[in-house]
């Protein structure tokens, strides 16, 4: 059982009403000026935020109008809230609405996400709930009518006159609608006029009223005014009655043409019958005397199936077998070029030749490195014999003391 079944069949309708009560707060609260004129945008309707299959909804742009008007009650409610834009993150838009709702002391117990398509249950609730904290923020609050009152007996006596009158009326005026249209008259004005002539009645005259008629002189007047009181009912085509004509007529022309055709159907039944009776027996006469046939056949039938299947048993066989012998012939290809490849290198001496080569090549390259350590040792002994010379050529440039420069020259440049 759903929800909706548990609180009852009329708890479907009940976000009408509060869609509807509302729209009401919201134009005390003037927002067609504050909301609609500043940004531009169409009037509600009375179940805009009602979500029904049978009604048109665009989520964005509800959502959107959800928001605005929101953020207006709000601050019209006295507490400072920044109107959130369009493009604004849904769920937290949505979280901060909660949040000052919470704040004004109302319960929330459903998900955000019940917000998210801008229309329905909750979303009439939050903005029913905070229309009423920005009407008493205003210090408006509605109240039951107040109607004037009437004593019985005036109620009793001007129902009743009323309802005879025009059933005197409607029973004596109402004629054939093909009359003159200059003799219309409207009911509307006539019942009006009627209420309006039984209320000045129903006060108690001072006196009993007596009528000093004459019967005959009425009933003249009454003749001479009844070609004036003429009621022509204009024809419309989306009027009930004029439909119960056509299907009066419609139903008459079919049982019309129905027992023209029958006849016809009847005898195209009974001809179908023969000739399904003669093809029945047909087919009868054909299986007696092909009966042989069909069980030689259904034989072959048999024998072929079981050589089909032997077949397929014997291709099996065959494939596996060839898979094998694939296999078998590509293990003996593989050991062959293997003892190619041996025999090949066991009477080749080339790889003996190779060797020789690389020994000899080594031999240079072993020997040209020898030259170069050689020259390198050669210039690095020729530096190291030109710093002592120049060292020894500066000591005696600086007059320096016998035994100190004795010290340097044993010293050498890196002690």
């Amino acid at each position: 059982m759903t929800e909706e079944e548990e609180r009852g069949p009329g708890e479907a309708h009940h976000m009408f009403t509060v869609m509807e009560d509302l729209h009401e707060k919201l134009k005390v609260l003037d927002y067609e000026q504050e909301v609609l004129a500043k940004h531009n945008m169409k009037a509600l309707s009375r179940h805009y935020f009602v979500s029904s299959p049978f009604m048109a909804s665009n989520p964005g742009e509800q959502f959107y109008m959800f928001t605005i008007i929101a953020s207006w009650l709000i601050n019209a409610a006295g507490r400072p809230f920044v109107q959130p834009q369009e493009y604004d993150e849904p769920f937290a838009t949505i979280s901060n609405i909660l949040t000052e709702l919470r704040a004004f002391g109302v319960r929330v117990d459903f998900p955000p996400s019940k917000l998210k398509a801008g229309s329905g249950e909750h979303v009439c609730f939050v903005l029913d709930r905070l229309a009423e904290e920005a009407l008493k923020k205003k210090g408006f609050s509605f109240h039951r009518p107040i109607y004037p009152k009437e004593t019985a007996e005036e109620e009793s006596v001007l129902e009743d006159n009323t309802e005879l009158t025009l059933s005197k009326v409607e029973e004596e005026l109402i004629e054939d609608p093909d009359d003159e249209e200059e003799n219309v008259i409207d009911l509307e004005a006539l019942k009006s006029r009627t209420n309006q002539s039984e209320v000045e009645r129903s006060s108690k005259p001072d006196v009993i009223l007596e009528s000093n008629m004459d019967a005959a002189e009425w009933n003249l007047e009454v003749e001479r005014v009844l070609p004036q009181l003429k009621v022509t009912i204009r024809t419309d085509n989306k009027d009930w009655r004029i439909h119960v004509e056509q299907m009066h007529e419609h139903r008459d022309g079919i049982q019309s043409s129905l027992k023209e055709t029958k006849v016809y159907l009847d005898k195209l039944q009974e001809d179908i019958g023969k000739t399904l009776e003669k093809v029945s027996s047909r087919e009868k006469y054909i299986n007696n005397q092909l009966e042989h046939l069909i069980q030689e056949y259904r034989n072959a039938q048999a024998k072929l199936s079981q050589a089909k299947e032997l077949y397929q048993q014997g291709s099996g066989g065959v494939m596996e077998r060839s898979r094998l012998l694939a296999e078998i012939s590509e293990e003996l290809e593989k050991v062959k070029q293997e003892m190619e490849e041996k025999g090949s290198s066991m009477s080749d001496g080339a790889p003996v030749v190779r060797i020789k080569q690389s020994l000899t090549k080594l031999k240079q390259e072993i020997l040209q490195m020898e030259i170069r350590i050689g020259v390198v040792e050669h210039t690095l002994l020729q530096a190291k014999l030109k710093e002592k010379s120049n060292m020894t050529r500066d000591m005696h440039a600086t007059n320096i003391p016998e035994p100190a420069a004795a010290t340097a020259v044993t010293a050498g440049p890196y002690g």
